[in-house]
């Protein structure tokens, strides 16, 4: 083994570059860690980026390696580990996928929203897609078993699918533009079972609540509605101005003379303009709020909020977890 060389003083691997506690700072972060360009990156880098993260948490590093190169690996070992397993992603659920995979599938969504058959299809891809994205980044303290993951996927595949319908039937009489939102109202109610549902081992044995210095203090199932509550926000946000803006935009092209001759191209233009709306929107929607969630003592189960009080005294007024994405 080549000699190894100690970490660059002051120099944490594991802090975020820019300040959790700001929207821009969060922004900044997630911009790093969603980007696109890493899908690309191959399975021997990824690994190799791991192998240096791991090492540099040791405290040793290969000499000569430069800060730049430590930020690197550890960009492409955010994009593509788990926070809390240190197992590599599927390469669908990764962050890094939302902007192709979601343009792809949202483009598609927008473009076949007219028939039954055509509005069924595209929700459940969409869905299915949804559920590896939900799964690869639940909590993954709490385990879930294949049941309860086939019993999400159900329930949210079939709640996309009965409001996709039901609306696109309802619709039929209303002004087009109206038909053209179908999909979202489909999406937004999806998401709001789904991402509950994945994560439901959360809701009902609690996640992991620690002080601010990282000491567990217990589990709390009110910390775990409130996370899965602003992923559920952030998901909606991630998907809401593509799938609202993008109809207003392609009603008003579309009638346009040059629009009609080229009837073939609606479809890739939508795919390329939801992909425009989710290069910045992935990231936003995740820096909506802190990864490393707080609440208050006083908002906490009464029995949790005890014990704490009797262990710690006045000492902890706010609890911290990872909320998941």
């Amino acid at each position: 083994h080549a000699e190894m060389a100690a970490v660059p003083l002051g120099f944490n691997i594991d802090t975020p570059r820019w300040d959790q506690s700001s929207f821009v700072g969060r922004l900044q972060h997630f911009l790093n860690i969603t980007d696109p360009r890493t899908v690309l990156v191959p399975e021997g880098e990824l690994d190799r980026a791991k192998a240096l993260v791991e090492s540099c948490r040791a405290g040793l590093v290969p000499p000569g390696s430069s800060q730049e190169q430590l930020l690197y690996a550890k960009k492409l070992y955010d994009s593509a580990f788990h926070p809390d397993s240190g197992e590599k992603m599927n390469l669908i659920g990764r962050m890094s996928f939302q902007v192709p995979g979601g343009m792809a599938l949202t483009g598609c969504m927008l473009q076949f929203y007219r028939t039954v058959p055509a509005v069924v299809f595209w929700q459940w891809v969409n869905q299915s897609f949804n559920a590896i994205v939900n799964y690869t980044n639940r909590n993954a303290a709490s385990p879930i078993s294949l049941r309860q993951i086939g019993v999400a996927y159900v329930t949210a595949t079939g709640t996309a699918l009965a409001t996709a319908v039901g609306l696109n039937l309802y619709t039929k009489r209303a002004p087009p533009l109206l038909a053209r939102w179908v999909p979202f109202a489909a999406v937004a109610a999806a998401n709001c079972v789904n991402i509950p549902m994945m994560r439901q081992q959360e809701i009902i044995n609690g996640v992991t609540v620690t002080d601010e210095d990282n000491n567990e203090l217990g589990h709390s199932r009110r910390a775990a509605a409130k996370g899965i509550a602003q992923v559920v926000v952030s998901r909606i946000t991630m998907a809401a101005p593509g799938m609202i803006i993008l109809p207003i935009i392609m009603e008003r092209l579309e009638k346009f003379p040059f629009m009609q001759r080229i009837r073939v191209l609606h479809g890739p233009l939508q795919v390329l303009l939801c992909g425009g709306f989710l290069l910045f929107m992935v990231p936003a929607a995740c820096a909506l709020f802190p990864q490393r969630c707080s609440l208050a003592l006083a908002d906490l189960e009464p029995e949790l909020r005890e014990s704490i009080v009797a262990k710690h005294g006045d000492k902890v007024p706010y609890v911290y977890f990872n909320k998941g994405l």
